[in-house]
């Protein structure tokens, strides 16, 4: 079976967003093979910074460092060469990260159905906001606070419950059309609009 190809390098780094067990790192590390791009994912390059786990750090110094801390550390990554950027989950909550995002990259949201996101962060440990209650509950009230903003990525990509490879298929196709449609040139960083200071609410566990 021949698998879908971009006809041109990606011109921006590619920004994975989503909910935890949407798929970010696997999809993005088959995305970064296929494209001949390196994958880098934001929370082990957290993790490596602040020298212990992203459990660990939020124990320790709680959820607005963390927020600091990776709002800092993507600023960093997206400054690298072109690469595939897997993000944490309320990474894309934060306004000025979006609009970095926006300014530098290309953003691809995966998006998956409640039941699947509850089966897949069940198999993996090490989430901080599933340790208590229930999952399923809180994953759904993620959903309807975070969907909002996922949504203003550049492309939407249907996580299911399907073999990765299609996925990633499905993600370059889906990239490929948007890059189509994108005048020849798009404005640099510097000729963009300011970063946005809309209101957001509350970030949360990534």
């Amino acid at each position: 079976m021949t698998r879908p190809t971009l006809r041109q390098r990606p011109p921006r780094t590619l920004v994975l967003v989503g909910l935890m067990g949407a798929g970010k790192t696997s999809i993005g590390r088959r995305l970064a093979s296929r494209l001949g791009l390196p994958f880098v994912d934001a929370d082990q390059e957290i993790e490596r910074a602040a020298g212990c786990s992203i459990p660990e750090f939020f124990d320790r110094y709680g959820e607005p460092a963390f927020r600091e801390g990776e709002r800092r550390v993507i600023a960093r990554l997206l400054d690298q060469p072109l690469q595939v950027l897997s993000t944490g989950g309320g990474a894309f909550m934060d306004a000025e990260t979006r609009a970095l995002v926006r300014q530098r990259a290309h953003s691809i949201w995966l998006r998956a159905e409640l039941d699947l996101l509850v089966l897949r962060t069940a198999r993996r440990g090490g989430r901080p906001l599933l340790k208590d209650g229930d999952p399923k509950e809180t994953l759904r009230q993620l959903m309807e606070l975070r969907h909002p903003y996922y949504a203003q990525a550049d492309i939407t990509v249907d996580s299911g419950d399907r073999p990765a490879e299609e996925t990633v298929d499905r993600v370059i196709e889906s990239l490929q059309d948007y890059l189509d449609n994108q005048p020849p040139a798009r404005a640099s960083a510097a000729d963009e609009p300011a970063m946005e200071t809309r209101p957001q609410p509350a970030a949360v566990e990534s």
